[in-house]
């Protein structure tokens, strides 16, 4: 099933060039150390269940990470219909890792403990490795974070080698998904395939992450 989902979204991805943009403030991050080509930043980080990851852990495997809040209109867009659940099935069948991450700070939306997320992603089937809870949002500022959705790709060497939107469409109805070039479908593809990223940074768009 993946290598189809694959094959389409790298047939269909834009040039490198194409940036797609759509971000309700923020900060730029200034500080943050992630760069597209350089080793992913190392991070320690507890999920959901009460269980202590690291980046390290997933060495040897492609890894994304999808920061999230349940309360934004644009990542509901993509767990409306179970596109972005059908996306981390395609990808964690095939052995990658998909952590979604959640830096919303105490207060701000989007926050939410261990046991509401865990509800939260049992409520929309999420297919993901685990859900990272970062309300510090030392995660997120470590890799410049801007919006939910904001997806980053990592390779088996834990090179990063995409961060920015999932896809082209930068509009909130779920209805644009269908017809969207997805990003990090192709990223996957290409790591797949043994071939550089082609499109490996593009303008995030969303709400912006709450930190």
């Amino acid at each position: 099933m993946i290598k189809k989902i694959l094959t389409l979204a790298a047939a269909a991805v834009f040039s490198a060039g194409a940036a797609y943009a759509y971000h309700h403030g923020g900060d730029d991050h200034s500080e943050a150390m992630a760069k597209v080509g350089d080793p992913a930043p190392q991070f320690t980080a507890v999920d959901s269940n009460g269980t202590t990851h690291t980046l390290a852990d997933f060495a040897g495997s492609t890894v994304v990470l999808e920061w999230t809040n349940h309360e934004c209109p644009f990542v509901v867009k993509h767990y409306t219909n179970g596109d972005m659940q059908a996306n981390q099935k395609a990808a964690t069948d095939e052995g990658v890792v998909w952590l979604r991450v959640v830096s919303s700070a105490p207060g701000k939306q989007g926050h939410v403990t261990g046991e509401e997320a865990n509800t939260i992603a049992e409520n929309q089937g999420v297919n993901a490795t685990a859900t990272l809870l970062d309300p510090a949002g030392a995660i997120g500022k470590l890799y410049g974070a801007k919006t939910t959705p904001h997806m980053y790709v990592i390779d088996a060497d834990q090179t990063l080698v995409y961060a920015g939107a999932i896809d082209d469409n930068s509009s909130a109805n779920p209805a644009d998904v269908p017809t969207a070039n997805n990003f990090v479908m192709a990223a996957l593809a290409n790591i797949a395939a043994g071939e550089p990223v082609a499109t490996a940074e593009t303008q995030p768009y969303g709400c912006s992450v709450k930190y």
